[in-house]
């Protein structure tokens, strides 16, 4: 089962089961998952997406691990900078799973997913937003950073550089200004090889719910026998891992201790017109009595282990604010 709708549009599609097509994708972190929904797509109702019997499996079979706190976070921050003086890098990114426990949240009630889905959808217009149940995994996820857009019409490829996170009233500083320019450099490097055609817009603000990012847009003319190769190269950006990424993968591993699952990969939407790749960022994984949040954050020599952690939690607050008990 599958519920998506594309950004800056009030229309919600699922997929029809036809065998031998693969219309929507999810891609883990690591590569190394893929969930293909297959079929053609098609238009659902809201009443619809209310009436579905989306039931959580009981618990994760990965193994658990101690709830976060600022004490261990920061402990992991220090690593962090540790790997980053090491290896002479400019950032590491580190994520952490909230867990977030139903019985804290509104004793009693029962967490309805699809009245949650279209909540979410209604705080977050400008986002892909997704509900999906498939071999026992119930996610849920809303973003704004674009991996690839391709139009088949005109082979134009469009991307986005999207880094720094502040909440609105805050003034950007030299830390996330380096964080955006690391990823903005990154994905340039790319794109120059794939074309000539290459344009880049200033770097302005993106606001997003209760915070804001750093974003520079990037479009080219491609051959759509490219397209695949560049989301090949683009992903793991460093705005979700580091650079270098196989690097930085390594210090993620050895740092986090979990593993991110579908959080910080991508998914593939392919429509009559165009082909999407969206990061998959503002995102939860469900079980019967919890949710797993998954949030993380861009550290730098400059990072203050207290401000990272305020940013997940501020983060983490784009799904949880949007739960709906009944």
């Amino acid at each position: 089962m599958l519920v998506f709708k594309l950004p800056d549009s009030d229309r919600f599609f699922t997929v029809d089961n036809t065998p031998g097509i693969h219309n929507v994708s999810f891609v883990s972190f690591d590569t190394k998952t893929i969930l293909d929904f297959k079929g053609h797509l098609q238009e659902i109702s809201e009443n619809d997406i209310l009436n579905l019997n989306i039931v959580p499996k009981g618990k994760s079979n990965l193994i658990e691990v101690a709830k976060e706190t600022p004490e261990t976070y920061a402990m992991k921050i220090s690593q962090a900078k540790d790997f980053i003086a090491k290896n002479e890098l400019k950032k590491l990114v580190l994520s952490r799973r909230k867990l977030l426990m139903y019985l804290d949240m509104d004793s009693g009630k029962k967490l309805s997913l699809a009245q949650s889905f279209l909540k979410f959808c209604e705080s977050y217009p400008n986002a892909f937003c997704y509900l999906f149940e498939k071999n026992g995994e119930v996610w849920m996820g809303g973003f704004s950073e674009v991996l690839g857009k391709f139009d088949k019409n005109n082979n134009r490829f469009e991307t986005m550089s999207l880094a720094g996170t502040l909440s609105l009233d805050e003034d950007w500083g030299e830390k996330e200004i380096e964080e955006q320019k690391a990823v903005t450099e990154y994905i340039h490097a790319i794109l120059k090889k794939f074309s000539s055609d290459l344009k880049v817009s200033p770097t302005r603000d993106l606001v997003s719910g209760n915070i804001k990012h750093l974003k520079t847009d990037f479009s080219a003319e491609i051959s759509p026998e490219s397209l695949e190769k560049i989301i090949s190269e683009l992903h793991p950006t460093p705005a979700v891992c580091g650079f270098p990424k196989e690097l930085c993968m390594q210090g993620i591993k050895g740092i986090e201790h979990f593993n991110r699952e579908f959080y910080a990969g991508y998914n593939k939407v392919e429509t009559e017109d165009f082909v999407y790749y969206f990061v998959n960022l503002r995102c939860a994984s469900f079980f019967k009595n919890y949710a797993f949040l998954f949030v993380g954050g861009g550290v730098t020599l400059k990072s203050d282990a207290e401000k990272e952690w305020q940013e997940t939690e501020l983060k983490a607050m784009a799904v949880q604010n949007n739960l709906v008990f009944e």
